[in-house]
């Protein structure tokens, strides 16, 4: 009896040993995310680098392909859609200076793991996501995990979120074939925009800027985001 009662202890002391393990790693693939894919590749805002150290990415991707929630690629999500590349999420997060004060727009919650990184940065994050129940499942996650200043709809991206306008910032994950003017109206003067534009196969992420009254761009990075569709064409979701 003392023999199997020890037996039991021991599977209950592995179990929470696994248990423990598996948070550590999920800790350490943060750490190895940031110093393998991101640092060296040239982002080096300390804001946005503690963001990404804190943000569980595993938390955003479906439980088939979580423990490859910090490979150095994009993730699927469902509904055709995909995670981003960590590195192209914190390289367009970092472009966009997230101040503490901003109020910023999202056009493609997709799984939420960019608003939860805004969401540390900024004031707010209002998010838009054309797909409804990826927008219902990264609202519950964000929920979750206590981003209380994220705000998550379902909705036509390209029309914005006028209610909410002003932004300071708004940051695009999904590529249009132009930028839309309803997102241009409704950055502040001053404000920054990042987002990709092109056909799949050519797209270029522009940095925008908005100085009295009219709109500065500058192509950043090549990119490949999954095409912009507006209500009642089919759809569109990113990050």
């Amino acid at each position: 009896m003392r023999l199997l009662l020890l037996v039991a202890a021991l599977s209950v002391l592995a179990g929470c040993s696994r248990a423990q393990t598996s948070i550590t790693d999920y800790a350490a693939e943060r750490e190895r995310m940031v110093k393998e894919q991101i640092v060296i590749r040239g982002v080096t805002d300390e804001r946005v680098l503690t963001a990404l150290r804190k943000v569980p990415r595993e938390e955003f991707v479906p439980e088939d392909v979580r423990t490859e929630s910090y490979m150095d690629g994009p993730l699927p999500i469902g509904y055709g859609q995909t995670i981003s590349q960590p590195y192209v999420v914190a390289f367009m997060t970092e472009k966009l200076q997230p101040q503490r004060q901003d109020r910023v727009l999202e056009i493609g919650t997709g799984s939420g793991y960019q608003a939860a990184l805004l969401g540390e940065l900024v004031a707010d994050v209002y998010s838009i996501e054309i797909v409804e129940p990826l927008a219902k499942i990264a609202e519950a996650t964000l929920q979750r995990l206590g981003y209380k200043n994220v705000h998550v709809k379902a909705g036509d991206g390209y029309k914005g979120w006028p209610e909410h306008a002003p932004f300071d910032a708004i940051i695009v994950t999904c590529a249009p074939d132009h930028v839309p003017q309803p997102l241009v109206d409704q950055l502040k003067e001053g404000g920054r925009m990042i987002i990709p534009v092109g056909p799949t196969l050519a797209q270029e992420l522009y940095l925008l800027e908005k100085r009295n009254g009219q709109v500065r761009q500058s192509a950043v990075l090549e990119v490949r985001f999954v095409p912009m569709t507006r209500e009642g064409a089919g759809k569109k979701a990113g990050d």
